[in-house]
């Protein structure tokens, strides 16, 4: 059946391209998505789509059993794609809205790369596969009414370092990619998030709300960003890291990426902050 893949977050954008790019390319895609119904309405594509939220165990778990079983018990490769954005001032985050995107972001994430390390230990004497975790140009660099977003980029940027030190005696290779604004739903789909948890109306900031964030949510949503891309652009290096012999630690996706990586490395705090708030 040819090499496999199980991907999260597939009902639209990164996810949805990377499930028909990977396909075309001759790959046995599991693509998973976080509602029954969305699944239904994607299983008429040709591709093979089940359900599986990552902010739920016990749908980790029946997910992934399921992938194994149709990959009879071998997976070659995990795409842990799904997120979601919960903007807002960060002093107007209450810690329930980041205890639950940190479920979805970062935690769900990690059940779901040990149980692929498990399987991936079995297939090789010294094990062989690959993981690799949608980051964000945000992992690198914050930005205003971010900060729920950029803490789970953040913190998975780092959890992704750790464990490629520590797999580096095995054959599982372990990548990061870093998009940059890519054309997706994922602005359209935080304003439930920013409904639920913010108190806009009677925060100290509430002009900033108004003049900024509210246009951006609200009556923006349709207009691309400067520099964006098509999700296809982070299926092309989503391919490279799949199938190069000696895959790269980090692909960034966007010319933001590739200005935000380096200036995080030669430029000093307070100049990075004053250029950052400029976008």
């Amino acid at each position: 059946m040819g090499k496999n893949i199980l991907i999260t977050g597939c009902s639209s954008g990164i996810g949805y391209d990377a499930a028909h790019g990977l396909k075309a390319a001759g790959w046995t895609v599991f693509a998973t998505c976080r509602r029954p119904e969305d699944c239904e309405r994607l299983r008429g594509e040709g591709l093979i789509f089940f359900p599986l939220d990552v902010s739920d165990p016990a749908s980790i778990e029946a997910g992934f059993n399921e992938a194994l079983a149709r990959g009879r018990g071998r997976l070659d490769a995990l795409y842990n794609n799904a997120a979601f954005a919960s903007p807002g001032a960060t002093e107007d985050l209450p810690a329930d809205a980041l205890r639950e995107i940190f479920e979805t972001n970062l935690f769900g994430l990690h059940d779901l790369t040990t149980r692929a390390i498990r399987v991936m230990r079995a297939q090789g004497d010294n094990g062989e596969g690959r993981i690799i975790q949608c980051s964000s140009v945000l992992g690198l660099v914050g930005a205003r009414w971010r900060g729920a977003y950029v803490a789970t980029k953040h913190a998975l940027e780092g959890l992704t370092d750790v464990l490629r030190l520590e797999m580096a005696d095995t054959g599982i290779h372990i990548i990061l990619v870093e998009p940059g604004p890519i054309t997706s739903k994922i602005r359209e789909n935080s304003i439930p998030h920013f409904e639920r948890w913010i108190d806009w109306e009677n925060s100290p900031r509430r002009a900033q709300y108004e003049s900024s964030l509210l246009n951006r949510l609200y009556k923006s949503k349709e207009a691309p960003d400067r520099f964006e891309l098509p999700a296809s652009a982070v299926t092309e290096k989503l391919l490279h890291a799949l199938t190069a012999p000696n895959p790269r630690p980090r692909y960034y996706v966007t010319t933001p990426t590739y200005i935000a990586g380096l200036a995080r490395r030669l430029l000093p705090t307070r100049l990075l902050d004053k250029i950052t708030a400029l976008g």
